[in-house]
């Protein structure tokens, strides 16, 4: 369970060995919009050299319908991955043309097959928000759903895509819930996309909060900093453990109920789901 993905720029050292001190549950080593064309030769040979060796590393390529993607994955899957990031999927189509992609790879250097996991952004081209239901049994591949807004708004040619109060504009905010919903149905992870503001410690930990609170299992980060306060974020709390301990021991001791009081309160299968899931959570968590 990956609460927090940092994104580091593939073609800085400096900022690739500084990252390994960060305690984000997952790296994502770009090899896409931080990275400039003509630096990706480079680049791609640095990112190799830094997966050798380490665990949930990731690494964004650059989009299916691009040279640079098949480049990007013959120079880096030698390394093994844990998962690759894939910018600007038509649809969940591409998420399978890459699955096929990388069981070839994975038989030409001998990695586990299926160990290579896929996260798409799957909101970054509007024709994608129309068919996210797709990624249903699209590849066991599929790790999660993530989204972004800055591709789709300068897809849709709009001048901002948020108000005044730092709040995501209408298109956005749907492209968020579809994410949500979509990989809701998918059975995978939803992750929330990148709080911009790297300085505005309070408003990502309000950001970070409302995004668990949604759904979201986690976030992706654009600087170290924001990495500890997104952690948090994903934590259930004390008195939401408590909570969720009682609503599970209340059906225990009640296996035919369909819904049962406590504390004043209807408590039924829903929130018994919740509860469940919320341990789930915390147990996972304690292992890592």
């Amino acid at each position: 369970m990956n609460r927090s993905y940092l994104f580091v720029p593939a073609d800085s050292e400096r900022k690739l060995q500084k990252a390994a001190d960060v305690d984000a549950d997952a790296l994502i080593v770009d090899l896409e919009d931080s990275v400039a064309a003509s630096a990706r030769p480079a680049a791609r040979k640095l990112a190799r050299d830094y997966l050798l060796g380490k665990s949930n590393v990731w690494v964004r390529i650059n989009p299916l319908d691009t040279d640079d993607a098949r480049a990007d994955l013959d120079a880096v899957m030698p390394s093994a991955p844990a998962g690759i990031v894939l910018p600007k999927p038509r649809s969940a189509a591409d998420a399978v043309l890459l699955a096929g992609m990388l069981d070839e790879l994975e038989e030409q250097h001998g990695i586990e097959a299926g160990r290579t996991r896929i996260l798409p952004l799957c909101s970054e081209r509007p024709a994608a928000l129309f068919s996210l239901d797709r990624y249903i049994d699209a590849t066991p591949r599929l790790a999660g759903l993530t989204w972004g807004a800055e591709d789709l708004s300068a897809a849709i040619g709009a001048s901002n895509n948020r108000d005044d109060d730092g709040n995501w504009l209408s298109p956005y905010e749907l492209a968020r819930s579809l994410c949500l919903i979509a990989a809701a149905a998918a059975g995978v992870a939803a992750i929330d996309t990148v709080f911009t503001d790297y300085q505005d410690a309070d408003g990502l930990a309000r950001y970070a909060a409302c995004a668990r609170r949604d759904g979201f299992a986690g976030m992706l980060a654009i600087h170290p900093a924001q990495v500890d306060t997104i952690n948090r974020a994903f934590v259930p709390t004390s008195a939401e453990l408590e909570r969720a301990a009682r609503i599970v021991a209340l059906f225990t001791d009640n296996p035919e109920a369909g819904t049962l009081g406590m504390d004043g309160e209807m408590i039924d299968r829903p929130h018994l789901l919740q509860a469940q899931r919320i341990l789930r959570l915390a147990k996972k968590l304690a292992a890592k």
